[in-house]
């Protein structure tokens, strides 16, 4: 028997898209809406970057230069873990939502290749092809252009334009994928 992984038991939607499409944009959106009711959402963010996430000469990064493996800044307003990977492989998407403390919903952006149900947020005007047409786990589309005719059976197409709408379908699909694990 195969054991579900922390990705599939928690309430995991990815959003993704070519860079310059409106994630971020739209992500702002519904998790500020998702706050506005009551629901804790988390949120992991993906980057092909280094990250640079405090000045050299502050004392977290100080230390973490000089060799910890793990720094933790904390504060009464926020706490932060900086965990210096030093050649070790990238943590799995599993272990990273591991680390997470429980949330109603935990949005994820990038991630593309991860077997998982994602959003995408599609403009033509990008020119780059869309995501959906070769990604099954796709199951909702957030475009500024028309519904194509060759659209996937049982993928939506949502208004890019009117993110209330996107919302909506989030929610729902949220309730129904609950459901389901009932």
């Amino acid at each position: 028997m195969q054991q579900e992984s922390s990705a599939q038991m928690r309430k995991v939607l990815g959003v993704i898209g070519t860079s310059g499409s409106g994630k971020t944009t739209l992500l702002e959106f519904l998790i500020a809406r998702l706050a506005a009711r009551g629901l804790k959402v988390n949120v992991v963010k993906h980057s092909h970057h280094d990250l640079e996430l405090e000045p050299p000469q502050k004392d977290s990064a100080r230390l973490r230069m000089a060799g910890a493996a793990e720094v933790m800044v904390a504060s009464p307003f926020r706490v932060a873990i900086i965990r210096e990977l030093r050649g070790a492989p990238e943590p799995t998407l599993d272990e990273q939502l591991a680390r997470l403390s429980p949330a109603d919903l935990t949005l994820l952006e990038g991630f593309k290749s991860y077997p998982i149900d994602k959003l995408e947020v599609y403009r033509a005007e990008q020119g780059r092809p869309p995501l959906y047409p070769l990604d099954p786990h796709v199951v909702a589309v957030a475009s500024d252009q028309p519904r194509p005719a060759d659209l996937l059976p049982g993928t939506v197409w949502l208004d890019l334009n009117a993110p209330n709408e996107v919302l909506e379908w989030l929610l729902a699909h949220v309730e129904k994928k609950s459901m389901e694990r009932a």
